[in-house]
């Protein structure tokens, strides 16, 4: 390993200002994207033979969530608005504890904190009593009985977390928390080679030739329902090399762009002038802030018909009030309102719309993590992928489709396909 250089980890910090909008997409074809710049309000056409998304995942969505605040999906919402499909997006894992308010994971129950509700219970022992703590939960508080001289040494980390986002100090009360968006394992669905994939009039698996996802953006489904860990990284280091891979193997050096249209991304210009010419009354934050609410509390942990039922509904509501939007600045430099408000636009695209609806078609009663109110699996039923489908994506209408599983490895003889078993507690 080579000596460290503060240049590289510059040039980590020292990015370009481009906001890509949306796919440039030719008869089925993936042939660039369209994006602006921020720093000078320009927009640009790149064309590229071919395209890796790395975007992240969709945790904004709700409103406690452990990642960033970039985490809004607008690369999924890119492929969504070029009419393919996400996949799996019902597959949303919560951490058990997060500081309410900030989403800030609290970690080590093994060192001594456990949960308690809002009467001081210890409630967890009721539903998994070898498990206990480690299971998520729809509201409540984690409190340590540790000395504070165990506390500063073992636990520095939550106790200066929680100091500084909720104001508390561990060594005399308890940490507010709530359960928090951890990882998406749901996508863009993707080959092991990190080519995007749709399905034909047949429902069999196609390539869409130029496009690849890497990361928490795609779904590859090596998770299944629930990702494990350290797992993360296998997404974008095994993965994203994968793309690499097949891109050096498939692309010929020196060839040229196929021709695209005069009129390429016209459709997202026309979006953009229209939502920064904007001037009514609602604001974005609060728009967001009210689905984020809605989602938390009608499709998180414990999820049942009526609660899907009823958050479908709330959302329907509190969409239509995209029609009396407003931002302030009409600029194109540095428009943080109108990246905010097109951002938001894409997270309910491609969001908030296909998870409560396939969440809906698979009535789910407990979601990733929280299984353990069934008491058998249904693979017959539901060992198949979900597929998500926005043919018009300014409206609700959202359409699902199912592709089947790879249940075996790429090399049976080295690597035997493991089984899934039943969950036990």
């Amino acid at each position: 390993m080579t000596e460290d250089d503060w240049r590289w980890h510059m040039y980590d910090t020292v990015k370009g200002s481009h906001w890509l909008l949306d796919l440039i997409m030719q008869d089925g074809e993936c042939l660039g994207v369209i994006a602006l710049n921020m720093e000078d309000g320009k927009l640009h056409r790149f064309r590229a033979h071919k395209m890796v998304l790395a975007t992240g995942g969709y945790g904004r969505a709700y409103f406690s969530c452990t990642s960033a605040h970039t985490c809004s999906g607008d690369g999924n919402a890119m492929v969504v608005c070029a009419g393919l499909p996400l996949q799996d997006m019902e597959f949303v894992q919560f951490h058990p504890p997060g500081i309410y308010g900030s989403g800030c994971a609290v970690h080590r129950f093994g060192e001594g904190g456990y949960l308690l509700n809002s009467e001081g219970e210890r409630f967890m022992e009721r539903y998994a009593p070898t498990a206990k703590d480690l299971l998520p939960v729809t509201s409540c508080r984690a409190l340590s009985h540790l000395p504070a001289e165990v506390i500063y040494e073992r636990l520095p980390g939550i106790s200066e977390t929680a100091s500084i986002f909720s104001g508390v100090d561990v060594t005399k009360e308890p940490i507010p928390v709530l359960p928090t968006v951890h990882y998406n394992m749901g996508g863009i669905p993707t080959k092991y080679t990190g080519e995007v994939l749709s399905v034909d009039a047949q429902g069999k698996d196609k390539v869409v030739p130029g496009l690849y996802a890497a990361g928490e953006a795609a779904c590859v489904s090596v998770h299944g329902a629930n990702r494990l860990g350290a797992n993360s990284l296998l997404d974008i280091v095994v993965f994203g090399r994968a793309c690499a891979h097949h891109i050096k193997e498939t692309l010929a050096p020196g060839a040229p762009h196929k021709a695209i249209p005069e009129d390429a991304g016209i459709e997202s210009i026309e979006f953009m002038d229209n939502i920064r010419k904007s001037n009514g009354p609602e604001s974005t934050a609060k728009i967001r802030l009210d689905m984020q609410r809605v989602m938390q509390s009608d499709a998180a942990v414990f999820r049942t018909q009526s609660s899907l039922d009823e958050g479908v509904q709330k959302l329907r509501a509190i969409y239509k009030r995209f029609d009396d939007v407003g931002i302030k600045d009409r600029s194109m430099i540095w428009n943080t309102d109108l990246w905010k408000l097109w951002n938001f636009e894409a997270s309910c695209n491609a969001q908030f719309k296909p998870l409560l609806q396939q969440l809906l078609a698979k009535n789910r009663v407990v979601p990733t993590l929280g299984k353990i109110f069934l008491t058998s699996r249904d693979d017959e039923k539901w060992m198949k992928h979900t597929l998500s489908f926005q043919h018009n994506p300014s409206k609700l209408d959202v359409k699902l489709q199912y592709r089947g599983i790879i249940g075996t490895t790429l090399d049976e003889e080295e690597c035997k396909a493991v089984a899934p078993i039943k969950r036990v507690y």
